[in-house]
């Protein structure tokens, strides 16, 4: 029998992390086969080309599909989707790909999906029914949404606002957060030798991830110093990760290259997920808009401050989470309240059993491509 053909699309380093585990789940079944589509930042030396990365972890690159070109305007990201949906779109033609696979919000899995129903081809959606305004975040995801024909949904909310969207019930499989799948499996194997051996850096220290909203880099600009000054108000050393390619990036960057030279303070253009995952376990507390804050921080034993907009309506991953705005004052005041709480135990999350690339796998093992799958209708 001829293993399906499962095309998985990634955009950016951070979510290729959350895709690894459904591409190990996709591998070990039999009857699969995982073609990899890579696009989008992983592409761009700015943001340290993790292309690099992916084939050093081991994977094979199905295919490269160039889309944005490092510019920091609203106006490439346009040009950027075009070429994805093209580029993405000859990729699966050339891959013979059954079905294809995309997470999230962003232009890169925007442009996989696109290119996957004009080609007639399935689109399965992971983290729809989420919510986060971000820059056009929620556009986007609710249009994949529209387009997808199954939805891998992280928790029980997101699949009843699917529901209430008028996606049929039998479309939508509550899978969990893949992001909380290579967590489990640090803490349960690596967590305790992890804690005896150095900090990646002299302790204690903040992880500060912080995307861009779309604004001008003037905006975004003042923000992160905000941030960074925040961090360094309490005594604290910084850990900083470089934002993702979004509209305003330049003007994060301009601050971290300013600021990066402190004592003791380390900047990171990407990681790989199990040296990212070690940073976070060990840090005193996250602060930015990262959604990891949101979904991971609670599994990761982590308090989170959650900075501004980005975020706003996204499920909480639990009381760890502190929200505040972009003052100075705000945030210093997010830090203290989050440096004086006890670290969450990791348990039992609103975002699944860390077996999420296992549910998927299985979904995408038993789903019937059927006329009646690939037609959607409103039902409302």
């Amino acid at each position: 029998m001829s293993r399906r053909r499962i095309a998985i699309v990634t955009g950016t380093r951070a979510e290729f992390g959350l895709l690894e585990p459904v591409l190990r789940a996709v591998t070990a079944r039999p009857r699969l086969r995982a073609q990899l589509i890579v696009t989008g930042m992983h592409l761009l030396p700015k943001f340290g080309r993790t292309i690099d990365h992916i084939r050093k972890a081991g994977w094979r690159v199905d295919a490269a599909v160039p889309m944005q070109s490092g510019r920091d305007d609203a106006r490439s990201e346009a040009t950027a989707l075009a070429r994805g949906v093209a580029g993405i779109a000859q990729a699966l033609d050339r891959l013979r790909s059954e079905i294809v696979v995309v997470l999230g919000d962003r232009i890169e899995a925007f442009a996989g999906a696109c290119a996957a129903v004009t080609g007639r081809r399935v689109l399965a959606h992971i983290h729809g029914g989420d919510r986060g305004t971000g820059d056009i975040d929620d556009m986007l995801r609710n249009a994949i949404t529209r387009l997808a024909h199954v939805h891998l949904v992280a928790s029980r909310d997101a699949a009843e606002r699917l529901r209430r969207m008028g996606e049929p019930p039998e479309r939508i499989h509550k899978v969990g957060a893949p992001g909380l799948d290579d967590i489990r499996q640090f803490r349960e194997k690596f967590r305790e030798k992890a804690a005896e051996t150095s900090a990646p850096l002299e302790r204690p220290y903040a992880l500060v991830i912080q995307h861009p909203l779309g604004r001008s880099g003037r905006r975004e600009s003042a923000t992160m110093r905000a941030i960074l000054a925040g961090v360094e108000a309490h005594g604290l050393r910084a850990a900083i990760i470089y934002p993702n390619s979004d509209p305003g990036h330049d003007g994060i960057i301009q601050v971290i290259q300013r600021w990066k030279n402190r004592p003791g303070w380390r900047v990171f253009r990407s990681l790989p997920r199990g040296e990212y995952l070690r940073l976070a376990s060990l840090a005193a507390v996250m602060v930015g808009n990262s959604s990891a804050g949101i979904i991971e921080s609670a599994s990761l034993g982590l308090n989170a401050v959650n900075i501004g907009p980005r975020q706003e309506g996204r499920l909480r991953c639990g009381p760890n989470v502190i929200d505040c705005g972009e003052s100075s004052a705000e945030i210093r005041r997010a830090i203290a309240a989050a440096l004086a709480r006890p670290r969450p135990r990791p348990g039992r999350s609103v975002y699944g059993d860390g077996r999420a690339g296992e549910h998927i796998a299985a979904v995408l093992e038993r789903l019937i491509i059927s006329p009646r799958l690939m037609r959607k209708s409103l039902r409302y």
